[in-house]
């Protein structure tokens, strides 16, 4: 072994060998592990890493190449009631590791105190000597640099993101040979992109790609984890979603085709935790080189857990704050990532403001980092904090998603109202809770991976998530959603209809909102889990790339690329509002509306009035029994657009402003009618329009 240099951590490579270092203030020892097929078997040979610096053990061996595979064993005091959990018998993944091989088995070895089965049961407090190498994915030595990208920038207020799973996507398109759907090459695949783009998406939100691994609990109970919210290595892409052995180079390409394509990519990343579980859970990687240093303590030895996963990332300390940039760097320079949405945001500093984090400062500080997207999920187990981060963040608004959810199925669901408040306030861009920082900071979503879907929405009153074998105690027991009086699936033609008006009516609220738009994947054409809101986990022998498996295969966790009529025309629906959000209100959505009079004009940006023609008064404002509101929408002087939304049981003859605010009525979108066969109107102002229940309409106003 040559002395490496210290200030690159992981394994990186040059022409004569490869550089190892590794982050460990309290380890004793460190050997670095390599592993060789020999005759079929696969041998271990370790390398004590005798060099240090500071808290950094490092080194160089020559002859190195790429697709060595590796791991470490750290050696330290074993004191479980003080957090010291060190365990040279147990192999452990490098932080930094690009590539993983191979698969966890969940046998006792695993785990670093004396297990009596693959759960981790057993005796905590004492050191286990088994070996665990055979057992746990390996690290693999990989070439790494930044590339060059060529990537589209949108703006803000011109986004339309689309949250979708990497395997769910593309696992049923029959365009894409088989063994490749469901994987990274397949984002790239013409008909992915086709699809993405002729709905009008700009940017794709992937489920987390970290490399994940199921939890002991699921795995034992028949599941794996599908979402991936259980990361063991930060910097590594999942190898499951691969169809080639270069995971790196697959999605690299993907990318840039979307790029070429328009469509932005972000990540969802899961910093907040890994999946190595509270006491009991395996030793892995950070549990391992430093438990104490790693995650955040108890002082009784047990781990703060503000995640519901068992422990949480100490994401405050430098060393930490130092992974994590680095990592989001990688996902940036090297794989060409354009933003990232931060899984349980809040856990990722202790006790003080997001505007005080040590870790969001050091992103917003960082000369690469600070230009690109940053989305925060504000709350975690134990926190709220919807409003309170710094710009430029942008954070996920389920405020924005409960008052839609509210005013369209809610009410009706229990019998009363609320009034219309709260939904005028988000869609005018929730200036009540991002009045300092724009209508933009919202990140206005009806439904997202985690709860139902839209179509479940309208279908489901109650949560159906039994096969996760939990006793249907997981999920949110809080949806707003409706049934419109039948539990489920029916034939009930009358019903169908209701609950295809009330999902295209949520989807205009939401496109023609101010704030950025988010849609769930499927949910353009009424994809359902069957009433699950809590859809992370399938059986573990699934396979999600069966040809001639049903529609609904994985209980709705894929797309299904084959529509009923219905379907077709939600579709359609989708497309055309998109559209109609690009031509009238992207110039207008990145600052608030005033709600004042212009003086040249004599009208506002944003006006809002009652059925019968007049703006709303105080106490209209204030009646929580209103289901109907007209919005007035300024989009340029000499045009703009009203939106007429009636949630209730019965059509509404509803009257359109005066004169002054423009001197043609145009309809040009009907939540109650097909979007094919739509018949456009044109009407007079003050004239009176009959609005269909649980309807949404759209006019465009236009001035002479």
């Amino acid at each position: 072994m040559h002395p490496a240099d210290p200030r690159i951590l992981g394994a990186t490579l040059t022409e004569g060998g490869c550089n190892f270092a590794i982050w460990s203030n309290a380890a004793d020892a460190v050997e670095l592990c390599l592993f060789n097929d020999v005759n079929g078997k696969l041998i271990e040979t370790r390398f004590a890493l005798s060099h240090r610096y500071g808290p950094i053990w490092h080194g160089y061996l020559a002859g190195v190449r790429a697709g060595q595979r590796y791991g470490y064993r750290i050696y330290g005091p074993w004191n479980p009631t003080q957090g010291a959990r060190f365990n040279a018998a147990k192999l452990l993944i490098d932080p930094y590791a690009h590539q993983l091989f191979g698969q966890l088995h969940y046998v006792p070895e695993i785990y670093g105190h004396v297990a009596t089965d693959g759960l981790g049961q057993g005796d905590t407090n004492t050191r286990d000597e088994r070996d665990s190498a055979e057992f746990v994915p390996l690290s693999v030595v990989v070439p790494s640099a930044p590339r060059e990208i060529s990537r589209p920038i949108h703006p803000w207020a011109e986004e339309i993101i689309y949250e979708a799973h990497v395997q769910g996507l593309t696992a049923k398109n029959p365009e894409i040979p088989l063994e490749e759907r469901g994987t990274y090459k397949a984002l790239g695949h013409p008909s992915t992109i086709h699809y993405l783009t002729e709905l009008g998406i700009t940017a794709l939100e992937l489920l987390p790609i970290h490399a994940y691994l199921d939890e002991p609990g699921i795995h034992t109970r028949g599941r794996k984890n599908h979402w991936g919210y259980n990361t063991i290595a930060y910097s590594a892409p999942h190898p499951e979603y691969a169809a080639t052995e270069n995971p790196i180079a697959e999605l690299q390409w993907s990318i840039d085709r979307l790029h070429e394509a328009g469509i932005e990519v972000f990540l969802d990343v899961v910093y907040n935790h890994t999946a190595e579980g509270g006491v009991g859970g395996p030793t892995l990687s950070f549990k391992g080189i430093d438990n104490r240093a790693w995650y955040r303590g108890d002082g009784k030895g047990g781990y703060i857990d503000v995640t519901g996963c068992g422990n949480t990332v100490s994401a405050s300390k430098p060393h930490a704050v130092r992974h994590i940039v680095d990592s989001l760097r990688w996902w940036v320079e090297v794989i060409g990532v354009d933003g990232f949405r931060f899984d349980l945001a809040t856990a990722l500093y202790p006790n003080n403001s997001a505007s005080e984090s040590s870790l969001l400062t050091a992103i917003e500080s960082d000369a690469v980092l600070r230009n690109f997207k940053m989305i925060a999920e504000p709350w975690d187990v134990t926190r709220y904090s919807l409003g309170d981060f710094p710009h430029p963040w942008r954070e996920w608004n389920d405020h924005y998603r409960d008052s839609v959810r509210q005013f369209w199925l809610a009410d009706l669901a229990r019998g009363y109202g609320e009034g219309v408040s709260d939904i005028a306030s988000g869609i005018s861009g929730s200036s009540d809770i991002f009045y300092h920082r724009g209508p933009t900071s919202s990140i206005n979503f009806l439904t997202a991976h985690d709860g139902f879907t839209l179509s479940d929405l309208v279908t489901y009153s109650k949560k159906r998530n039994e096969p996760n074998e939990e006793n249907n105690r997981d999920g949110s027991d809080d949806n707003r959603s409706w049934n419109v009086g039948i539990e489920g699936p029916t034939e009930d033609t009358n019903i169908q209809n209701i609950r295809h008006c009330l999902q295209k009516s949520m989807m205009a609220t939401l496109l023609l909102s101010a704030g950025v738009p988010m849609i769930l994947m499927g949910d353009e054409v009424q994809r359902s889990q069957n009433g699950s809101n809590n859809a992370f986990s399938m059986p573990v022998n699934m396979r999600v790339d069966i040809e001639d498996s049903p529609a609904t295969f994985m209980g709705g966790w894929a797309l299904a690329w084959q529509y009923s009529d219905m379907q077709k025309d939600m579709h359609a629906a989708v497309i055309e509002l998109i559209k109609i959000r690009k031509t009238y209100l992207t110039d207008i959505a990145a600052e608030f509306f005033t709600g004042r009079i212009d003086l040249g004009t004599q009208r506002k940006d944003i006006a809002w009035f009652s059925i019968n023609g007049n703006e709303m008064t105080e106490d209209r404002w204030e009646d929580g029994a209103r289901r109907t509101l007209t919005v007035f929408i300024d989009a340029g002087p000499f045009q703009g657009l009203l939106l007429l939304l009636n949630s209730e049981r019965h059509s509404e003859n509803m009257t359109l402003p005066t004169k002054k605010w423009g001197s043609n009525f145009r309809r040009i979108f009907d939540a109650s009618q097909p979007v094919d066969a739509h018949e456009s109107i044109m009407l007079l102002p003050e004239s009176k329009v009959n609005v269909p229940p649980h309807c949404a309409q759209v006019w465009l106003v236009t001035r002479s």
